[in-house]
């Protein structure tokens, strides 16, 4: 039997690849995105309840009334924006299901989408996937800011769409105001979807601030952003997130949705939305923390650090003065030779551009981070 070639990505995603690596030689991982500590246990107590009382059948397709209000009231409460939740927002399976469904509601075979590199890897695959061309568009290294003039230049007239990630996935950088304002001059007068992937919006530090495409009147009227309660609260094998977006785009999305999943955990749905309605504390100061504490150890290192993550739970950082191997190798001569499993950034460029650059996920706990720098410090 023979099988259509759906997309050009490799059969195994590279987290697969490091973590069975890091399996196979006993390796501390720090390549694939999960934390490694336990969630807040009034959460877990919150879903074991709802389980236990009976809550287990079918939710809406849209998700739980009472979750989609919690999200509402919550983005009110810190961004001051009135949400609909009957019309705007759709709970989903996680984020990376949100990115592909919001790209099949939008896209036909021959349409372009602009892709910022480096890149989550999904993004690549869900538009190839749905016949569309990826078009990537490379961020300035070290900074990783965008260079508005390639992303004006890659517009052409079969641009479907851009897709843009703050705090971004791997380099942690985030956008301002104005690179929002920038994005809403490009795409004036088109007919150009935004997809922003916000997974890691309440992962900013250093007293940042998170600007939401939601916040941008003129975007928000033609943008799907997507969210992920699993990077909020430490719970990404739950697969829980949310897509916002306008009247119109929400039931594009939700035509497909039913189709895809049609509804999510409801038992899930139900703890989240207790846990969202009563507990609001900040987020970010844990993450935060654990970026500071690891930072101060890899000071001891000869890695290079070129600037602090700015948000999410990764960090980046050169191995310049360690070796010149293709960063692929290194990683994984890391991870047999030294115990410490992290990410080639090539592996987020669609032409694998190497800028001998590799990234560390730092959302562990203290004890795992102290035992992995320790082995790092060997290097020099």
């Amino acid at each position: 039997m023979q099988f259509p070639q759906k997309h050009t990505a490799a059969g195994t995603t590279i987290f697969t690849v490091m973590s069975a690596l890091a399996q196979q030689h006993n390796a501390i991982n720090l390549s694939q995105g999960f934390p490694d500590f336990a969630i807040d246990e009034r959460l877990a107590h919150a879903l074991g309840a709802a389980a236990n009382e009976g809550y287990n059948q079918y939710a809406p397709m849209a998700g739980l009334p009472a979750l989609r209000q919690a999200i509402a009231a919550n983005f009110a409460h810190r961004y001051g924006l009135a949400i609909d939740p009957d019309t705007e927002i759709t709970i989903t399976p996680g984020a990376t299901y949100g990115i592909y469904t919001a790209f099949t509601a939008i896209l036909q075979p021959g349409d372009e989408v602009i892709v910022l590199e480096p890149a989550y890897d999904s993004y690549l695959p869900n538009i190839e996937m749905n016949g569309a061309i990826p078009v990537p568009v490379a961020l300035s290294a070290p900074s990783f800011a965008v260079d508005w003039q390639r992303v004006a230049d890659a517009i052409t007239p079969k641009t479907k769409a851009i897709i843009v990630n703050t705090p971004h996935n791997p380099t942690g950088a985030i956008w301002s105001r104005e690179d929002w304002d920038q994005l809403a001059a490009l795409v004036r007068n088109t007919d150009i979807f935004i997809l922003s992937d916000e997974v890691y919006e309440q992962l900013v530090f250093d007293g940042q601030q998170h600007y939401s495409v939601l916040k941008h009147p003129e975007l928000r009227q033609r943008s799907f952003a997507l969210y992920s309660f699993g990077k909020v609260y430490n719970n990404t094998g739950w697969k829980m997130g949310y897509c916002i977006a306008p009247p119109a785009l929400t039931t594009a999305f939700r035509r497909i949705h039913q189709f895809l999943c049609f509804t999510v955990n409801t038992p899930a749905q139900y703890a989240l939305a207790a846990h969202l309605a009563h507990h609001t504390e900040p987020i970010h100061q844990l993450m935060e923390h654990k970026r500071n504490h690891f930072l101060a150890l890899m000071a001891y290192t000869p890695f290079t650090i070129h600037a602090p993550t700015q948000g999410s739970y990764f960090q980046v950082a050169s191995y310049e003065r360690i070796s010149s191997l293709p960063d692929h190798q290194f990683a994984e001569w890391l991870t047999r030779e030294h115990g410490v499993a992290t990410i080639p950034v090539s592996a987020f460029y669609k032409n694998g551009k190497d800028d001998k650059l590799i990234r560390f996920c730092f959302a562990k706990k203290e004890t795992t981070l102290e035992a992995a720098v320790e082995r790092l410090s060997r290097l020099g």
